[in-house]
């Protein structure tokens, strides 16, 4: 431990370091180091409430006195007028000038708080030292540091763009990097985003608003902080009479070293791992490792396989996390189900599908997206009064629209899918079909006895085609045979394993393919993970940006969980309406030739346990 004059030193030399290359690179001191916001004292409740609402680019780690020059948990014998190496003075929220001191301003400091928040530059050492190259470090700049189109939530006066910085990290260190830095809140914490600057509202990296450009290696992924700049842009947005603050890279420079965590550490709850969730656009997510565990096991049960099909020939672990980290962040989601295989029967459906397919958009919708569901012109009035005795007996709290396609090609497709028939301007993120007849490679449809029944089919398969060569649409497949919407993805598995695969096989890949022993048990995995994803404090403030506070009260998501009571509601309606089991045509509470119970209220007991379980312990 130095003593606090060496501190001193060594702070001194740091803001040397960095008056001799003007704005442009600090020392890694080994020190925290801060940024500085100084405002008059009228303004001081309302920051530091905007700070605490904004807590990942604003950690506030020590707020003065009004006219207190140093800040004595953070820095012995400090002095705010001349510690950072340069400033920045506003008036008015215009810049107006850049110094190397506030000397000048002395008078009007006695009546101005001066906030210290923490920086990114105090985690690089903890990088550094697992083994991460730090880009910027390694050339000689000051990172790069972005403007977003996220707004930060607002408090009184302050309202601003969320400032990121950028590092360029390698694929294979993702992991790492989020582990590193999650566990230092006072830098920022983890990352906010880990993909394509575009999804931030970046459209240059080349020219950062702050900062200096950053060169990525081959191999490199941009990775994304919160960054304390935000508090310049908040001094600007809200236009005080007077404020100062650091320049941005001239950070202040405090007697704490930095705190360097191992990842060995980190709990399960809380150590992030990161998951590939969109090529086009490049997109990862982040979940804790206690979440995906408990995903993982929310996949075992549901692709267990009473019927003994074999369908654990067609499973790949991991899709199920996928496709609802992806949903987790969509905005609008379009749901499609109905496989008419008793084509001799009127309706021809079966009741694998819709209570999947409704278990999914109760909880879609509880969690605030907007959700539509695409079928057969033929059914869409059978499955309109489905949804609405859904709504009636509490299966579902809202009526989901009920949508229809029949048009052919892909300009159709991209038609429906698109605003203005724009590939730029989708209306939904994501395509989710459960239990659809999926169109096979000679262009037919087929159930698992090899009958085609092309002719009960609309070509909802276009949809899926089209959404593959949009960027910003993900899509899912669930099924329990391979000849589902989707299952494209798993076409040479099927064809090797299931009966008669090589004809039956779906040709329409989604990106993820959930396999499972009866279709709805993978709309109700889905659920249960959305839930679960949303009650992980690692996903949810990755989802959000780092911005805001996660909800404490989370009834109206778990209230959306589907249940034995709900879902044998669900089924009775079906079965009201005509609707019979897949496999034996029989019209009863029967799923696929399993009856209700035993088999399927176990299994949505075990599922309802595993999430219960899990968000009870966290």
């Amino acid at each position: 431990m130095l003593f606090p004059q060496a501190l001193r030193l060594s702070r001194l030399f740091t803001q040397a370091r960095c008056n001799s290359w003007g704005t442009r690179i600090r020392m890694n001191s080994g020190f925290l180091q801060a940024n500085v916001v100084i405002l008059h004292k009228d303004l001081a409740d309302d920051f530091e409430a905007f700070c605490h609402a904004n807590g990942s680019p604003l950690p506030l780690l020590y707020r003065s006195q009004a006219g207190e020059w140093g800040c004595p948990p953070l820095a012995a014998n400090a002095d705010i007028r001349t510690d950072c190496p340069q400033y920045c003075v506003f008036e008015n929220g215009v810049m107006t000038n850049k110094v190397v001191d506030l000397l000048a301003y002395a008078t009007q400091l006695q009546d101005m708080v001066s906030f210290y928040l923490g920086c990114s530059f105090s985690f690089e050492r903890a990088l550094a030292e697992a083994g991460v190259p730090v880009r910027n470090v390694e050339q000689g700049r000051n990172v790069s540091m972005f403007r977003t189109a996220r707004t930060c939530k607002r408090v009184g006066r302050f309202e601003c763009p969320l400032v990121v910085t950028m590092r360029p990290v390698p694929l294979d260190k993702l992991d790492l990097v989020a582990q590193c830095t999650h566990l230092i809140p006072q830098a920022h914490g983890g990352p906010v985003h880990i993909g394509d600057p575009a999804i931030l509202g970046i459209q240059d990296v080349s020219r950062p608003e702050y900062g200096e450009p950053v060169e990525s290696c081959p191999g490199d992924v941009p990775v994304f902080w919160a960054c304390g700049v935000t508090g310049v842009e908040a001094v600007q947005s809200s236009k005080p009479a007077l404020a100062f603050t650091h320049s941005p890279g001239c950070m202040f420079v405090t007697d704490k070293e930095d705190m360097a965590t191992s990842p060995l550490t980190v709990k399960p709850s809380e150590c992030p791992v990161t998951f590939h969730i969109s090529q086009n656009p490049l997109h990862f997510s982040m979940a804790s490792k206690a979440t995906v565990q408990q995903i993982r096991q929310l996949e075992e049960i549901a692709v267990e396989d009473p019927g003994q099909r074999g369908i654990r020939a067609l499973f790949v672990k991991d899709e199920l996390i996928r496709s609802c980290l992806s949903l987790s962040h969509a905005s609008s989601v379009l749901i499609t189900t109905g496989f008419p295989t008793h084509f001799m029967h009127d309706p021809p459906e079966e009741t694998d599908g819709p209570p999947g397919a409704i278990a999914m958009a109760a909880m879609l919708q509880a969690l605030g997206k907007q959700v539509v569901v695409v079928t057969d012109q033929r059914a869409l009035e059978m499955h309109r009064r489905i949804v609405q005795d859904a709504v009636e007996k509490g299966v579902i709290k809202t009526a989901v629209p009920l949508l229809s396609f029949q048009g052919t090609g892909s300009e159709a497709a991209i038609n429906f899918l698109c605003h203005d028939g724009d590939p730029e301007k989708p209306r939904y993120d994501h395509l989710v079909a459960i239990e659809r007849s999926g169109r096979a490679s000679d262009g037919n449809y087929y159930n698992m006895r090899m009958i085609n029944i092309k002719h009960l089919v609309d070509p909802i398969d276009d949809l899926f085609t089209a959404a593959s060569s949009i960027p910003g649409i993900s899509t899912t497949g669930i099924g329990d045979g391979g000849n589902e919407l989707g299952m494209g993805k798993v076409k040479d598995l099927v064809t090797a394993h299931m009966p008669n695969g090589s004809v039956i096989a779906c040709d329409v890949a989604a990106d993820y393919a959930i396999t499972t022993g009866v279709s709805n048990w993978g709309g109700y995995a889905v659920a249960c993970g959305l839930y679960l994803l949303n009650c992980s404090p690692v996903h949810w403030r990755y989802l959000h940006y780092g911005l805001g506070q996660p909800p404490t009260a989370q009834e109206a998501w778990a209230s959306s969980l589907p249940s034995v009571e709900k879902e044998e509601e669900c089924l009775s309606i079906l079965v009201k309406y005509g609707v019979r089991s897949g496999k034996t045509g029989n019209l009863g509470m029967e799923v696929d030739g399993l009856t209700f119970h035993p088999t399927h209220s176990d299994i949505i007991r075990r599922l309802g346990e595993v999430t219960r379980l899990a968000t009870s312990s966290s």
